[in-house]
This record gives C-alpha cells, sequence and structure tokens, in this order.
C-alpha cells in the first residue's frame, strides 16, 4: 500500500468526490468506516481497517478525523458539509501559503474560497510556506486576522489547527 497516494485519494472522496466510490457523507461530513472501506474494496482500492487507521494517526497533517466507527475530512471541503465549528477570535495574524503566478489575483480579490467552502489559513509561517511548496515556489502571506475579526468576519478553527474564514479581502494582506 502507498500511504501517500492512498491518504490522497481518501482526501479526494472525503472532500470532493464521495460518488467516485459510490458513498454519501451525513450532513457533518461523516461516513462509517466499514461502508467506506467496501466502497473502496468494490472499486478496486481495498483497504484494511488496521491500514486506515494508521493513514489517521500518522498523516502529518492531520487531514482526516476517526470516531465511534466514522470518518470525515478535518476541512477542504467542496461538498457541502456542516463541520459544526464555533465561531472563534482569531490569533492577530494567520498566514496563507501560495505561489507567485496568482498573486497579482490575490492583490485585486483578496483571497477567495474558490471551489472550496473556506479559504485556509495558518497559524504559523513554517506551516503556510509548507503549503504554498505544494505548488512551487512559495510566497508566505501574512494576514490582519484581529483587524477583520473586529470588522465582522467569522473565523473558526478545526481540530488540526486550520483557520477557516469565507474570504480575505486583500486590504487585510500583507504581501512580500
Amino acid at each position: 500500500m502507498d500511504r501517500v497516494a492512498t491518504s490522497k485519494f481518501l482526501s479526494y472522496v472525503l472532500r470532493h468526490h464521495p460518488a467516485a466510490i459510490g458513498i454519501t457523507l451525513d450532513e457533518a461530513g461523516w461516513v462509517a468506516v466499514d461502508a467506506l472501506l467496501d466502497a473502496l474494496r468494490a472499486h478496486g482500492r481495498p483497504l484494511e481497517r488496521e491500514q486506515l487507521e494508521e493513514i489517521v494517526r500518522t498523516s502529518d497533517k492531520q487531514r482526516f478525523a476517526l470516531e465511534h466507527g466514522r470518518i470525515r475530512a478535518h476541512q477542504g471541503h467542496s461538498v457541502a458539509v456542516d463541520l459544526a465549528l464555533s465561531p472563534r477570535e482569531p490569533p492577530l495574524t494567520l498566514f496563507h501559503g501560495t505561489v507567485a503566478r496568482f498573486l497579482d489575483s490575490i492583490r485585486r480579490e483578496g483571497l477567495r474560497r474558490g471551489a472550496r467552502t473556506h479559504v485556509h489559513l495558518s497559524a504559523d509561517f513554517v506551516t503556510a510556506q509548507s503549503v504554498g511548496a505544494r505548488r512551487g515556489a512559495a510566497v508566505v502571506l501574512v494576514v490582519d486576522a484581529a483587524s477583520m475579526h473586529r470588522e465582522g468576519h467569522d473565523f473558526s478553527v478545526t481540530e488540526n489547527g486550520v483557520w477557516l474564514v469565507e474570504a480575505v479581502p486583500a486590504r487585510f494582506i500583507s504581501f512580500p
């Protein structure tokens, strides 16, 4: 089993396209582990429960939650789910990792969620740099989260520490 490829496929299924293997997520994004494993097996991607648990436990970004015989992705969905996250006061600054080719658009439009349900922000520079580096040479943007919050923007944070917001207007972003 290639753990990285399997983790990426699980992210795809649990965040974007559960129908690809014939599963349905509940309103909060959960699916029964047995249903997921059966569907994976039926679609030529067999995975044992122990392997799934290892992927969840050892994922460097802790992308998945596994509770009471169910699994879901912590964030990053493009399908409608209610993660039931309460609004939280963010730190003074948050960070967003990207690449240079997107900077002109971000200067004009700010950070937009695109196909996802939220913009993802990191609490530290190093994590944002790692996120941006997935697409090339990373550029880290600094977000004035405290000012956004004062102006009424709602933030929430996932169990694995990713800060979520609907959008970040350009005026709250410091560019390098």
